[in-house]
């Protein structure tokens, strides 16, 4: 039975984000939008199921809500952070860097969701990936220390998703 609902549910989270999406989306809750999103959130998955077979088995929702919430609030920190540096510093004065993230993550799906923290964190950009995928080229708005910039990536962001994805 389990093999039938693994083939039936091949991401059962997405089922139910693809589900709830569909819901927002309609901007009304009824019955026959529900069913319509879980429709459409088994059958999304199912047909795309051939292009994801190294999907994470085990990834720790727990962790991955922590996680969420200490990008939200880095975020906003960098927002303010940006907006003072922006405000309040000539151009001159900036330190850009460019700075190379060596990466012990393997798993694409981690890597994508790092480099998309640090985009969605001002000041700093994933500008590129190594061939093989064992680092990350990022670019920093003002830092002093580019190797603290790097420490602060992988201890803050890479560390963490190490733990949630198995």
């Amino acid at each position: 039975m389990t093999g039938a609902i693994r083939w039936l549910l091949p991401h059962p989270f997405l089922t139910l984000l693809l589900a709830g999406v569909w819901v927002l989306l309609q901007n009304q809750v009824s019955a026959g939008m529900v069913v319509f999103g879980l429709i459409l959130g088994v059958i999304i998955p199912r047909i795309t199921a051939v292009w994801w077979p190294d999907r994470p088995h085990g990834i720790r929702f727990g962790r991955m809500m922590i996680y969420i919430l200490i990008v939200l609030w880095d975020i906003i920190v960098a927002n303010i952070q940006v907006a003072w540096i922006v405000l309040t510093r000539p151009n001159d004065k900036l330190r850009p860097a460019w700075v190379v993230i060596p990466l012990d993550l393997r798993q694409p799906e981690a890597i994508s969701i790092l480099a998309g923290t640090i985009t969605l964190t001002p000041g700093t950009v994933s500008a590129d990936l190594s061939n093989e995928g064992h680092s990350l080229l990022v670019h920093a708005l003002d830092t002093d220390d580019p190797d603290a910039e790097r420490d602060r990536i992988k201890d803050r962001y890479e560390r963490r998703l190490k733990e949630i994805f198995l």
